[in-house]
This record gives structure tokens, C-alpha cells and sequence, in this order.
């Protein structure tokens, strides 16, 4: 659920949509999901000063409460 919306939240903020990608790491304490974007994207996903990927950690954090869960936010360029 979450990293669905993560994926779905980085598309509408890119140019190229169909070129977004996540993945899932799992570890001890959090889970880490992984936002692949092209160049152009990943400043526009993580927004002035953090503020874009400020505002999802904070929807996030709302459901770690629910699910009791951790997430941590990559945002990667893909090499392309």
C-alpha cells in the first residue's frame, strides 16, 4: 500500500511517468523503497530544499502508526 502510493506520487510529479520505478528493501528496523527516476525527475520528486519528499515522509508516517512499520525514502537516477 504504502509503496504503491510512493510510485504513484512520484508519477505525477515527473515528466516521464511510464519511466518511474520502485522497489522494496527490506531490513531489520525499516523498510527502504526505492524511487527510480530519470535526472530530470528526481529534483522535481524531491522538491525545493526536500520539501516534496519532506511531505511524503510525513503521509508516511501516518501509516507507521497503523502498520508499525518503518520506511526510509531513496529517490535513484536511472542510467540510462
Amino acid at each position: 500500500m504504502v509503496v504503491d502510493f510512493v510510485e504513484e506520487f512520484a508519477k505525477l510529479l515527473s515528466f516521464e511517468p511510464e519511466k518511474i520505478k520502485s522497489e522494496v528493501i527490506p531490513h531489520e528496523d525499516f523498510d527502504e523503497i526505492v524511487i527510480w527516476a530519470k535526472k530530470a525527475d528526481v529534483g522535481r520528486i524531491i522538491g525545493k530544499e526536500g520539501s516534496m519528499v519532506k511531505a511524503l515522509k510525513t503521509v508516511i508516517d501516518g501509516c507507521r502508526a497503523k502498520e508499525n512499520k518503518n520506511y526510509k525514502i531513496t529517490v535513484k537516477i536511472i542510467d540510462e
